[in-house]
């Protein structure tokens, strides 16, 4: 991850909140700045309220990415995907991860918490910060996704 990644905007909701706070040891153990928008216990809470900040950071460039985690990735990534300038990517294998940048230049990786082990979650982070966009052909179809 170089300082053009940093900070790392961050979320989850009850269902992901273990994943989070794994994720988070982990960047932390990495000296990666992050921005965490909760949630901040694992007590039953709608990802809404946490998606939504998220998506404002990296839509703002708050946070240049971020990582949106939810117990079947679904609901997040729908709810950042609401957002023009967000392309939130549901992955839950890390090559996935890895595509979703290369061909889509998704700036938000949305976890299933109860669908990848904590070993793919860190494969799949590092492979999504790792992985610039290809451009190319792949520009004039994101260009197609702006209505």
């Amino acid at each position: 991850m170089n300082s053009d990644d940093v900070p790392v905007a961050i979320c989850s909701d009850h269902a992901g909140y273990e994943l989070k706070e794994f994720l988070l040891d982990w960047l932390s153990a990495n000296n990666i700045e992050f921005i965490n928008f909760g949630t901040y216990s694992p007590d039953n809470c709608d990802y809404p309220d946490f998606a939504h900040p998220l998506a404002e950071a990296v839509e703002s460039g708050e946070a240049p990415r971020g990582i949106a985690i939810c117990g079947s990735g679904q609901g997040v990534t729908m709810t950042v995907n609401k957002h023009q300038g967000i392309r939130g990517a549901l992955c839950w294998i890390p090559e996935m991860a890895k595509l979703a940048r290369q061909h889509n230049n998704a700036n938000v990786l949305c976890l299933p918490a109860r669908f990848i082990s904590k070993e793919d979650a860190i494969k799949a982070v590092e492979l999504f910060f790792a992985t610039p966009f290809e451009g190319g052909r792949h520009q004039k179809r994101l260009d197609k996704m702006t209505l």
